[in-house]
């Protein structure tokens, strides 16, 4: 069973920057698609961002495409998210979740194991 424990949420400024961590531990890490969700209080949880298992093809939601970086360390069994120019609208807790082996996907039914999340708050 694959744990993952999110980290490096917190309370920024509109406009600042923040770096989330997911750090897996359980299973091989490097076979792995990754991704990461948000969800806000009343709103159903939302695609943010993937990679693929080797990390050479990302996507990402359009709301935060060209401010958030999705990135991955297979040595660490660790995936990142850079955001930038962070916005109100980006206030959520935000999901690691583990994808499916050697296959790209977005679609949060094809993510299998979740984190318990790490609150994002974006003050203007």
């Amino acid at each position: 069973q694959v744990q993952l424990v999110e980290s490096g949420g917190g309370l920024v400024q509109a406009g600042g920057s923040l770096r989330l961590s997911c750090a897996a531990s359980g299973r091989t890490f490097n076979i792995y698609t990754m991704g990461w969700f948000r969800q806000t209080p009343g709103k159903e949880r939302e695609f943010v961002a993937t990679i693929s298992w080797s990390g050479a093809s990302t996507y990402y939601a359009d709301s935060v495409k060209g401010r958030f970086t999705i990135s991955r360390d297979n040595a660490k069994n660790t995936v990142y998210l850079q955001m930038d120019n962070l916005k109100r609208e980006d206030t959520a807790v935000y999901y690691c979740a583990l994808g499916p082996p050697y296959k790209t996907t977005f679609r949060q039914g094809d993510f299998g194991s979740w984190g318990q999340g790490t609150r994002v708050t974006v003050s203007s």
